[in-house]
């Protein structure tokens, strides 16, 4: 047997509660290091292709 009767439940359209979800407001923590470091590699890249460009400029 059900503990509640129907009169006792709220009747209405705000009878249903709002389903509660997850929000994430701000990305984790792994995606900055992660960024960081392709930005770092990729100067380091260009800088590196630069600089066989100029020794190959200077020969």
């Amino acid at each position: 047997m059900p503990d509640r009767t129907p009169a006792d439940l709220p009747a209405g359209p705000s009878a249903a509660p709002t389903p509660s979800r997850y929000v994430e407001n701000k990305p984790p923590r792994g995606l900055y290091v992660r960024v960081f470091i392709y930005v770092v590699a990729t100067h380091v890249l260009l800088a590196f292709m630069s600089l066989l460009v100029i020794i190959a400029k200077s020969r």
